[in-house]
């Protein structure tokens, strides 16, 4: 009986360290890498894996996004230049 039972310990440790080492080799490939890239500002694509940075369309298409301060200032500004009848 107490080999058996000192057999069944060593199973059970190994089982325990490979839990240990598949646990740590997750965190390593998948939740830290996630994490740093989140931290940057840039978009994780879990499916592949990939870390990337946002474009915006005004980048790729050329045109500019009007900003709300300017639309009111050049709605401001067209007021007072405007006659008076």
């Amino acid at each position: 009986m107490g080999r058996t039972i000192e057999r069944l310990k060593y199973i059970f440790a190994g089982v325990f360290a490979l839990c240990l080492v598949g646990i740590f080799a997750y965190q390593a490939h998948v939740v830290w890498p996630q994490e740093r890239c989140e931290a940057q500002g840039d978009w994780w694509d879990p499916d592949g894996r990939v870390c990337a940075r946002p474009v915006l369309i005004s980048d790729i298409t050329g045109r500019t996004i009007p900003e709300r301060q300017a639309a009111e200032a050049a709605a401001a500004e067209a007021a007072t230049s405007a006659p008076v009848p």
